[in-house]
């Protein structure tokens, strides 16, 4: 099993998009499956439902930062490696769906009731989430493999 079906599945087992990208990249790399879980359901639905950025975009900046991001403050190669990595995968991510605003993703306000009802009620999660997921674990694939 890929990245990008490894993450749906993980997705369609119940976790929301940002575990479900970090938990892969956490298990491919060795890491405690349960801490980074535990980490990344805060991100979900846009950061605690609040429909912001979307929380698979969020995991794979994570992801970025976890592999390239700098350990000691005068590590500016690092620093500036890491943030020229985001603003790819943020490019990326945008040139295929045109936001990272969870909101604008999904076409629906999930962040009030009356969205998330909608949402459910037009199986939302189910029909877009898991092309997003794909992406941002593609994106991220890519982004990983060219360093």
């Amino acid at each position: 099993m890929n990245n990008k079906e490894r993450s749906v599945a993980l997705f369609k087992e119940g976790f929301c998009c940002s575990q479900a990208v970090f938990a892969t990249y956490a298990e491919q790399w060795g890491l405690d499956r349960e801490l980074f879980l535990k980490i990344t359901d805060a991100f979900g639905g846009g950061i605690g439902g609040m429909a912001s950025i979307c929380g698979a975009v969020i995991a794979a900046i994570m992801a970025i930062g976890l592999k390239y991001g700098r350990t000691r403050p005068d590590d500016d190669e690092a620093k500036q490696k890491t943030r020229t990595l985001v603003k790819e995968f943020v490019k990326q991510f945008k040139d295929r769906n045109g936001s990272i605003e969870c909101k604008q993703l999904l076409g629906v306000d999930i962040s009030i009731p009356e969205g998330l009802a909608l949402a459910n009620k037009k199986g939302v999660f189910d029909s877009k989430c898991p092309k997003l997921i794909e992406d941002a674990v593609d994106i991220l694939d890519g982004i990983l493999a060219a360093r």
